[in-house]
């Protein structure tokens, strides 16, 4: 009897501990894939969840300039992550960097900056159904408040994050 119980007991503690890291694993890695509308969080090789998203209002094709918007193409990173922004809650990416910044010097215009991994906008919670069936930020990447609660604690600032087009 002592044994079933201990036996019981230890996978109880196993299944337990396994479900414990899955689900609170930390992200090494974020992937954008723009023509998907598709972001996954990554460990390594292991992708710990995928997301629709929502993009700039003109999502085919790399950012250029301030205004475009157009969601940046390249490898960034995560740079600050804020909790008490605009947009419920955001991670702000490393655009431009200094091949962003050189590209718009060379064409006479300025990069733009700010782009940032959102939730809605304050207050507009709500609309969370509709998130991700249109493009409407201004270059950022939009997830629901709910999509961004579940990754606040797998993404920590440094993350890498791949934009493809």
């Amino acid at each position: 009897m002592f044994l079933k119980s201990l036996l019981t007991f230890s996978l109880v503690l196993l299944f337990s501990a396994s479900s414990f890291s899955a689900s609170h694993s930390k992200a090494n890695y974020i992937l954008i894939e723009k023509s998907k509308r598709k972001l996954s969080v990554l460990n390594g090789s292991h992708v710990l969840k995928t997301y629709k998203v929502s993009l700039g209002g003109s999502p085919v094709g790399d950012k250029v300039q301030q205004g475009d918007n157009k969601t940046p193409e390249g490898i960034y990173k995560i740079e600050l992550k804020n909790s008490h922004s605009n947009y419920y809650k955001a991670f702000r990416i490393s655009y431009p960097d200094k091949k962003d910044i050189e590209e718009a010097a060379a064409k006479g215009v300025k990069p733009g900056g700010d782009i940032m991994i959102h939730g809605l906008p304050n207050g507009l919670g709500w609309v969370k159904k509709w998130q991700g069936l249109y493009d409407w930020t201004r270059g950022c990447i939009a997830l629901s408040n709910e999509e961004i609660d579940e990754i606040w604690d797998m993404v920590d600032v440094g993350t890498t994050v791949e934009i493809k087009p």
